[in-house]
């Protein structure tokens, strides 16, 4: 949590604390009356008003990232096949997951990572 909203909430709950003192204090033998219980009210509100505005959250904007790989040469593609099931896997399956390839088999719904094995 931010250091602003941290603040903000303990602002807000001492307003909401003294608030319900004045109210309380309006009904003691000595209470200040009519007078106390308006101040109890309007620190009050003012306490739940910097809640709900500290409480708000901020729009936030999705950024969708488009990954194209380009393989040099001639390159022939063999058929992935899913290590549990054996169930022939599609390109679709392949999703970039934190910057690693993993594939979901549609038929088991096993998850793993691609590795690719040295060509040498």
């Amino acid at each position: 949590m931010k250091p602003g909203k941290i603040i903000g909430y303990a602002v807000a709950g001492g307003f909401i604390f003294f608030g319900v003192l004045f109210v309380l204090a309006a009904f003691t033998p000595q209470g200040g009356g009519g007078g106390s219980i308006l101040i109890g009210i309007i620190l009050a509100v003012i306490g739940f008003a910097i809640i709900w505005f500290v409480g708000r959250q901020p729009k936030t904007e999705t950024t969708n990232v488009t990954v194209n790989v380009e393989l040099p040469g001639n390159v022939s593609m063999d058929t992935l096949k899913c290590k549990s099931c054996g169930g022939t896997l599609s390109p679709k399956d392949v999703n970039l997951v934190a910057g690693a390839p993993v594939v979901t088999c549609p038929y088991c719904n096993t998850t793993y990572q691609l590795t690719e094995e040295p060509k040498w």
